[in-house]
């Protein structure tokens, strides 16, 4: 996995062939991998899914990026590992003044790590908001619908409620609002676009034509 490093650092930051070695060695111990010396010969199928996690973000990192991308960092971690590595990624963020864009579906993770969000259903950006007012007045449908069918305290499972019907085909064409089939607020105005993200508070923008709380998409 070290010679995964090492290959970015060759590649991208012009990095002399006899301090590659050391800079990944560094990179390992910086995301705390231990014995980065010994890690840094080993291979993925050698490591934990958390440690094989931390070598990807050293990689991530490897060229002092000013955005790190980081798509379903937590996916496959038991909630121990997914927080310390959510911890790292904070950590690295603030001390490099690094911007972080999380992809994920998992909307605790979400509003526990996020200042802002961006919704999507099908591809198409549907709700941005700050976090706290995302989640506490959500204006699409769709936003509404998610919160809805996540499990969280207080809530019992046979409470939640899921959202009916399925994802429009990607492949045809696409109807101005692509959550129109699932939405029980679906108007004749809904299938008439296009469908351009307005304003409805200070940072807060919904693609609809029916926002909840009398606006107007």
């Amino acid at each position: 996995m070290g010679e995964q490093i090492a290959d970015v650092l060759r590649r991208h930051a012009a990095v002399p062939r006899a301090e590659l070695r050391r800079r990944a060695v560094d990179l390992l111990a910086r995301v705390a991998v231990p014995d980065p010396e010994r890690r840094y010969a080993a291979y993925p199928f050698e490591l934990s899914g958390g440690l094989c996690q931390r070598v990807m973000i050293s990689i991530a990192l490897a060229c002092a990026p000013a955005l790190l991308i980081a798509d379903e960092p937590t996916t496959g971690l038991d909630v121990t590992t997914q927080a310390a590595v959510m911890d790292l990624i904070g950590e690295l963020a603030a001390e490099r003044q690094m911007a972080t864009l999380l992809i994920t579906h998992d909307l605790g993770l979400a509003a526990e790590r996020c200042d802002r969000i961006v919704v999507m259903h099908a591809g198409h950006v549907v709700e941005v908001a700050p976090t706290a007012e995302l989640f506490g007045a959500p204006r699409h449908p769709y936003t509404a619908g998610l919160i809805a069918a996540t499990p969280r305290p207080g809530v019992k499972l046979g409470d939640l409620a899921a959202i009916p019907g399925g994802l429009p085909d990607l492949r045809g064409n696409l109807p101005p609002c692509r959550y129109a089939a699932r939405c029980e607020r679906h108007e004749a105005a809904c299938d008439a676009g296009p469908l351009a993200l307005t304003p409805v508070a200070p940072r807060h923008l919904v693609a609809c034509r029916t926002i909840s709380g009398g606006g107007s998409g």
